[in-house]
């Protein structure tokens, strides 16, 4: 039995050597394989054990079956430790990876330039700096300390660990630097937040003559995104199609996220357009970007062709398109949308989850907002924020102080954002002792300092109540300078309590900063027009055309059916234009009888009372209502959203129209959220 096993042996071993070398379908076959080394008495045998482990971890990421192999070897050499230091990495276990490290130590086996990099990337991913030292002191003993590898495994660990100087060090005592080398000092010098340092870094690598792959290009590309270096990002786009690079799937979604990230989506869509080959990434990327940006329906309309690509979402794209439901109020397909997706991806992702929250809180839907909050598996820092700024938008302030006692009971720690909601509760009801009780205890009890959004809150608290001085005395007391936010929520105060002479000193501000930006002289002129300075009022719009500026066009949207409509003031595009205009004019005959007439006010031009009537009569938000009223049943609930704040008159317009239809309207302009119902707002008129 003996000699016939023995002459069988070399056979089975050629076949067991073959079957390792062609690999598995499926991790069954891998059992087989490993069965038969077993029944043939090579389950000792390190090279083909080697074999089997490196399928085991690198092609099926099976680690604990990888460790019950190692585990029944005898006599296990460098190379299987090796293996399974490096399979385990790639697996993230990091932990287990060590463990095998100090087993390998303990055996009597000293690490080599195969073990280095790997552990290194252990200690690097579990901050553990005390074994990364020591392993750099084996590193120097061993004398690798000029391998290229290891020293580009130094160069991570440190700077990942924080000691960029070290991480430099290391990398100028690399001889021969190659693409890896040169990706990880770039990377570390993006994770610090050195982004030029990084792009000049990348440069240097091209003028020593380095070919760098893809992923170098879409690191050095995020560190263009988040300095918003365009030009830089023009530049390496230029590069990579030269180095033929032009058509890697990796290389362009990185393009496109840098011109979407630096507001260039017109170059970013070209980029995306012309991608033969399109993964969940780019689209995610240009879904993202448009919603970033400001232009929610593009962002839904690349979404829907991903749809029709059966591309299915992931998390970024799905955010993405949360994002723009809640800028256009499109109720119905963010609920389509998140359907696309397991609820439980929702609940237990945070990200995920507040992207629905802030959807339906947007569409005016804070009883689904909340129903999602109490259903979260795990109520982060984040996830509170979102519904303590949701419930203060919809004006349920006492709530939204309720959910901040909750968090302060939990230990969570708040943050600015907390505060920022809890500030804007306090200003949507206008509470000032309030307010200034929040924006105190941020430094006293939090040692929170405020930053610019919080005095900007402040400020706009302030000159709502027409404390004009008092918010004017805490801009100038502000320990940063006031930006564009600052001064515009001071002019807005000024122009409901109607202070001409304060505005024109705010406008200064406001014109030193962004003499570009036409709202400044819209929003003085308005004030002058307001108090019958009509040729003061003219100078202003007369420099306005000089310098060829104009408004910023108002926009009203109403989803009807999973189709959100747009209108602007006047509009007469709609293809039932005609229908509308009708029921507007019936609405209006029936609001004159109860009493309703036009604040022409408003309307801040000097022109005849009867063409003010038209101008407030036709804004787009009422074009919005008209549709809703001939679109929907009796018992649907209008929702609509406008880019801009409404103006006095729509909003009194609004209200009767809830009383004599007897339908609930809600309304959310760039101010607050306004739910009309029976002849009355939600918002209380402190608008």
């Amino acid at each position: 039995m003996n000699a016939t096993f023995s002459a069988a042996a070399p056979k089975a071993l050629m076949e067991l050597k073959a079957a390792l070398f062609h690999g598995f379908q499926s991790f069954n076959q891998l059992k087989h394989i490993h069965a038969r080394l077993i029944r043939t008495g090579f389950d000792q045998n390190n090279y083909l054990l080697n074999l089997l482990l490196k399928f085991t971890l690198n092609n099926f990421n099976n680690p604990n079956y990888a460790k019950l192999v190692f585990n029944q070897t005898q006599e296990p050499n460098i190379f299987l430790y090796n293996t399974m230091i490096r399979g385990l990495v790639s697996n993230n276990c990091f932990h287990q990876s060590i463990e095998f490290f100090h087993g390998m130590r303990n055996e009597g086996f000293l690490p080599n330039n195969f073990t280095f990099p790997f552990l290194l990337k252990s200690c690097t991913r579990l901050s553990n700096f005390e074994l990364g030292v020591k392993a750099h002191g084996l590193v120097v003993k061993g004398g690798f300390d000029y391998d290229v590898f290891v020293k580009t495994g130094l160069v991570c660990f440190y700077a990942r660990c924080g000691f960029l100087d070290d991480a430099h060090q290391m990398f100028d005592d690399i001889p021969e630097k190659n693409v890896v080398s040169w990706t990880a000092i770039m990377t570390g010098y993006i994770d610090f937040g050195k982004f030029k340092e990084a792009i000049g870094l990348f440069r240097r690598s091209l003028e020593m003559g380095l070919s760098p792959d893809s992923f170098t290009l879409v690191r050095v590309l995020s560190a263009c995104s988040r300095v918003g270096d365009v030009s830089a990002g023009e530049w390496i786009h230029r590069y990579a199609v030269e180095m033929d690079m032009g058509r890697n799937v990796f290389v362009n979604t990185g393009l496109v996220d840098m011109y979407a990230k630096c507001g260039e989506m017109a170059k970013a869509r070209e980029v995306f357009d012309e991608m033969v080959e399109k993964d969940v990434v780019s689209w995610s990327a240009m879904i993202q970007g448009y919603a970033v940006n400001g232009l929610p329906k593009e962002a839904l309309e690349v979404f829907y062709r991903m749809q029709r690509q059966s591309v299915r979402p992931d998390c970024y794209s799905m955010v993405g398109v949360l994002s723009a439901c809640a800028r256009l109020g499109a109720l119905e397909v963010g609920e389509w949308a998140s359907k696309l997706m397991d609820m439980n991806e929702f609940l237990s992702n945070a990200v995920l989850g507040t992207a629905l929250i802030d959807m339906y809180a947007k569409c005016g839907r804070m009883v689904s907002a909340w129903e999602i909050f109490k259903q979260m598996l795990v109520k982060d820092r984040v996830i509170w924020n979102a519904v303590v700024s949701g419930l203060a938008m919809h004006g349920y302030v006492k709530s939204a102080f309720c959910c901040f006692g909750q968090v302060e009971k939990l230990g969570i720690k708040p943050n600015g954002n907390t505060f920022i909601g809890l500030l804007c509760a306090c200003t949507h009801a206008g509470l000032v002792d309030d307010g200034r009780k929040y924006f105190q205890s941020m430094t006293h009890l939090y040692s929170l300092e405020p930053a610019i959004e919080h005095y900007g809150c402040m400020v706009d608290l302030l000159g709502r109540a027409g404390l004009l001085d008092e918010a004017h005395s805490l801009i100038e007391s502000m320990p940063m300078n006031a930006n564009a936010v600052i001064w515009g929520a001071l002019l807005s105060g000024c122009r409901l309590h109607r202070d001409t002479k304060l505005a024109e000193h705010v406008l200064k501000q406001l014109i030193e900063l962004e003499p570009w930006n036409s709202g400044n002289y819209v929003h003085l002129s308005n004030i002058y027009a307001s108090n019958n300075k009509w040729d003061d009022s003219e100078k202003i719009r007369s420099c306005m055309n000089e310098r060829r500026m104009q408004k910023i066009p108002a926009y009203s949207w109403i989803e009807i059916d999973g189709i959100v409509h747009e209108f602007l003031v006047g509009d007469t595009y709609h293809p039932i234009s005609d229908n509308i205009y009708v029921k507007l004019g019936e609405l209006s005959k029936e609001l004159r009888e109860e009493g309703y007439v036009p604040k022409t006010e408003y309307v801040l031009f000097d022109i005849e009372e009867e063409e003010k009537e038209h101008f407030v009569g036709c804004h787009s938000e009422k074009l919005a209502l008209a549709f809703g009223l001939l679109s929907t049943k009796p018992s649907d609930v209008i929702r609509i959203i406008k880019n801009l704040r409404i103006c006095g008159d729509c909003h009194t317009f609004f209200k009767l129209v809830s009383e004599i239809t007897e339908r609930e309207i809600i309304l959310r302009d760039n101010n607050r959220f306004h739910c009309f119902l029976n002849g009355s707002c939600s918002c209380g008129d402190y608008w």
